[in-house]
């Protein structure tokens, strides 16, 4: 088998996946795709009943809020309001391993903020992720595991309860792990340290002189 058909024969596999994805999104259901850390869990963040069934999937605190991921940064602001100072952040470090925490709107399902009235925003820079996204409505951006247990970065390492709860699976090989930096422009807090954190401090601190 030649390099060419492998890489032809892998397409043609990631675009089935994508495909079952995407129809399975539209019924509501939960997805497993690759993100630029590990393997997340995907629903319609904007229709509660799926947002139900991630909570649900992972056996997580009701009172703990979920992110959302949507294709760009010029996509955020179909959904959420932000200010001047959040959109010049996003647009310096988005798409990559940051989630921004900004005011959510109306559309944005109480289900999926855990009772705050902020919500977390996700631009993954995976290409799978992004393919995805450009064809669904904004998706529950959470770790594909059951709570408290170690997260995805393959395919194989997904639990068996988690496998049970999707209607689709999208292989993107393996990812490079960790998790995202959590960044409130706002208030100008750093609510998890990952990922450019270094980068993120000095672009805070800059703000502030």
């Amino acid at each position: 088998m030649t390099e060419e058909t492998e890489l032809n024969g892998t397409t043609v596999i990631e675009a089935d996946q994508l495909e079952a994805a995407v129809d399975a999104i539209a019924r509501g259901e939960l997805v497993v795709y690759p993100t630029e850390t590990v393997y997340g869990l995907g629903a319609n963040a904007l229709d509660g009943t799926a947002v139900e069934r991630v909570f649900a999937a992972k056996k997580r605190d009701r009172n703990k809020p979920l992110s959302m991921a949507v294709e760009s940064v010029s996509a955020v602001e179909e959904y959420v309001p932000v200010t001047g100072q959040e959109r010049e952040f996003m647009q310096a470090f988005l798409p990559g391993p940051v989630t921004v925490v900004v005011s959510a709107s109306e559309e944005i399902p109480s289900k999926l903020l855990g009772g705050r009235k902020r919500v977390g925003i996700r631009v993954p820079d995976n290409e799978i992720a992004l393919k995805l996204l450009s064809r669904t409505p904004p998706l529950t951006a959470t770790s594909a595991n059951v709570s408290g247990t170690e997260s995805a970065r393959t395919v194989g390492e997904l639990d068996d309860a988690i496998r049970e709860t999707v209607a689709a699976v999208i292989d993107g090989g393996e990812t490079p792990g960790g998790g995202s930096t959590v960044v409130d422009i706002e208030n100008a807090e750093i609510h998890r340290r990952g990922p450019l954190v270094g980068e993120i401090s000095s672009w805070l601190t800059a703000q502030k002189a």
